[in-house]
């Protein structure tokens, strides 16, 4: 079991797009073995891989209730989000001590390069579909605090640095 350390706010690579996984190769299954490592340890229900400094389009996604269920996701895109929104309290191992209620499609269709190298199309409804997103718009440079508005984001930000002391 290998827990790496979480990059925080306001580490700039959190604010860099990752790049497109080529291949799934044994390093790339490596990685996401980690990443899984990482998200149960928090504990959490996905994990982007640039939240551990991997500049890389991974993402794992376990929403279950059991657990052990993760999905393994590399090149993650959204292809089609449905009408009807959720709202769901989302928080960040990147930005501790604080969240806030974010509303996204309730449930989404994502194509990605699964654990075998083959493109897979997959539905994603409830907690699944918000961590789904939550972690694309990791990969894409996105916080979960920029989809509030700026007095909101503010003062999420100032309660995050107050904390860090």
């Amino acid at each position: 079991m290998t827990v790496r350390p979480v990059l925080h706010w306001p580490d700039k690579r959190l604010r860099t797009p990752a790049a497109d996984v080529a291949e799934i190769t044994d390093d790339v299954r490596a990685i996401w073995d980690d990443m899984i490592d990482v998200m149960e340890a928090m504990p959490g229900v996905g994990l982007a891989a640039v939240q551990i400094g991997v500049m890389q389009r991974l993402a794992v996604v376990d929403a279950s209730d059991t657990r052990g269920k993760a999905v393994r996701m590399a090149n993650p895109e959204v292809l089609h989000a449905s009408v009807q929104p959720r709202e769901h309290e989302e928080a960040s191992p990147c930005l501790p001590g604080v969240s806030a209620k974010i509303t996204r499609p309730r449930a989404v269709t994502v194509r990605f390069l699964n654990e075998a190298g083959e493109i897979e199309e997959r539905d994603f409804v409830g907690l699944w579909s918000t961590s789904v997103q939550h972690q694309i718009d990791h990969l894409a440079g996105k916080m979960y605090f920029d989809r509030l508005s700026k007095v909101k984001r503010d003062m999420l930000l100032k309660k995050a640095r107050k904390l860090r002391g």
